[in-house]
C-alpha cells in the first residue's frame, strides 16, 4: 500500500470530531488572520471547478477569500468524517424551485450537513446533523437598504420604516442574513422570492409567524458583518447550541490540519 493510500485509509478510520442533534458548530476565519499569500495555500485538494472559480476572481481579496473559504471547508470536513479533503463525496441536492442540479450543497453518505458563507475577507463554514444554511455579509449602507426595501415581506418593510435612518442599515443586514441563511438551508437560494416568507424581528404582536420546522437566528459578529444561520428543527426542539471557533491559520498551509483543527479550542463569540 502506497503512503498516500495509507494515509488515506486512516483519516477514513478516525472521524475527530462529531456534532450533536441539537448543536451547530460555526467555524470562523478571515483573511487578516489568513495571511496574504494565496499561492503557499494548500489548493492541490481542490477540485478543477473550485481552482477555476478561484482563478476567475479579478480583485485579489476575493480571490484569497474563496481560497481560504474553500480550503478551509474541506479541511473541516474532513475533521469531522475521516474522508482526506480531496476525495470528498460533495455534491448538489435537487433544486426545490425548478429541479435542476444545483440546490443544497450535500457531503453524500455522511449524514453530516454543512454550509458555507464567505464576504469581504470573513468565511463562516457551519456544520450540524440537520439540514441548515448560514450566511455573513458586511453591514450594508443605507442607499443598499432603500433599494432592497421594496422588495421585501410587507411586514418586514414596515419594522425597518418604523426604525430611524442610521439603525436602519444594521437591522435590514440581520433580516437580510436571516433571509439568505433560510434560503440555502431550503437549497433555493434567491431563486426564492425576497417577500415569501416573513423573517422579521416580531416586533409587532400581530406580525406574520416565522417559517415553521426551522429555527433561524442571528450570531454575534464582528463590528463590520452580520451573520445568521437557519436550521431544520422541531417545534419543541431544545434552544440551539452554536458553538463559534476561529479556525487557526495554520490550517490552511499544512500538509494535514485534521488533528489541529480537532484540538482548537478558541471559542469565538465576536470574531475579534
Amino acid at each position: 500500500m502506497s503512503p498516500a493510500r495509507s494515509t488515506a485509509a486512516l483519516l477514513r478510520a478516525a472521524p475527530r470530531l462529531t456534532v450533536e442533534a441539537d448543536q451547530v458548530h460555526l467555524w470562523v476565519i478571515g483573511t487578516e488572520w489568513a495571511g496574504d499569500h494565496p499561492e503557499h495555500m494548500v489548493t492541490g485538494e481542490l477540485d478543477d471547478r473550485e481552482r477555476e472559480r478561484a482563478a476567475a476572481f479579478v480583485r485579489p481579496l476575493d480571490r484569497l477569500t474563496y481560497l481560504m473559504a474553500h480550503i478551509a471547508l474541506r479541511r473541516i470536513l474532513t475533521t469531522y468524517t475521516g474522508i482526506p479533503p480531496a476525495e470528498l463525496p460533495l455534491g448538489r441536492d435537487t433544486c426545490p424551485c425548478c429541479g435542476g442540479p444545483h440546490g443544497r450543497p450535500v457531503l453524500h453518505g455522511t449524514g453530516l450537513h454543512f454550509s458555507l458563507s464567505h464576504s469581504h475577507g470573513i468565511a463562516l463554514i457551519s456544520v450540524a446533523s440537520a439540514p441548515l444554511g448560514v450566511d455573513v455579509q458586511r453591514v450594508p449602507t443605507q442607499e443598499t437598504v432603500e433599494l432592497c426595501l421594496p422588495e421585501l415581506h410587507p411586514a418586514e418593510q414596515q419594522e425597518l420604516r418604523a426604525l430611524p435612518d442610521a439603525e436602519q442599515p444594521l437591522a435590514f443586514g440581520r433580516l437580510w442574513t436571516r433571509k439568505e441563511a433560510y434560503f440555502k438551508g431550503l437549497g433555493t437560494g434567491l431563486g426564492r422570492e425576497l417577500n415569501s416568507d416573513y423573517l422579521g424581528e416580531r416586533t409587532d404582536p400581530d406580525a406574520p409567524a416565522r417559517p415553521r420546522g426551522w429555527r433561524i437566528e442571528n450570531m454575534p459578529s464582528c463590528p463590520a458583518h452580520v451573520a445568521a444561520v437557519a436550521v431544520v428543527a422541531a417545534a419543541d426542539a431544545a434552544p440551539l447550541d452554536i458553538l463559534a471557533r476561529r479556525l487557526p491559520t495554520e490550517c490552511l498551509y499544512t500538509d494535514d490540519a485534521t488533528e489541529r483543527i480537532a484540538a482548537e479550542r478558541q471559542v469565538c463569540p465576536n470574531w475579534e
